[in-house]
């Protein structure tokens, strides 16, 4: 008759949760989340800015040479490009500083 041989479960599958031999050191970690006024300066946002005042100086000055039908026209494109371009700055501002 053969010897049969005997094996224990933790031979056959040992434990994944190995005790280390060495300690592992504690280390501090800090975040600094820098919020700037300065970050406004991205080029996107300042190129926008730019050409809205830019319309809005055009606008002031044909109002003074008397083109008044020209300026409502600039006031009546201005009263839906100024909100969306507003908006849209917002949210690219939002989507790109990285808080």
């Amino acid at each position: 008759m053969r010897k049969t041989k005997g094996f224990t479960f933790q031979k056959i599958f040992p434990s994944p949760h190995k005790p280390s031999l060495t300690r592992p050191r504690p280390f501090k970690a800090y975040t600094f989340v820098p919020f700037s006024p300065l970050a406004m300066l991205d080029p996107t946002i300042l190129t926008i800015g730019g050409i809205v005042l830019g319309i809005a100086i055009i606008e002031r000055i044909l109002e003074r040479w008397g083109v008044i039908d020209l300026v409502d026209q600039f006031a009546k494109v201005m009263r839906f490009i100024l909100p969306v371009t507003f908006y849209s700055a917002l949210i690219y501002f939002f989507a790109t500083f990285m808080f």
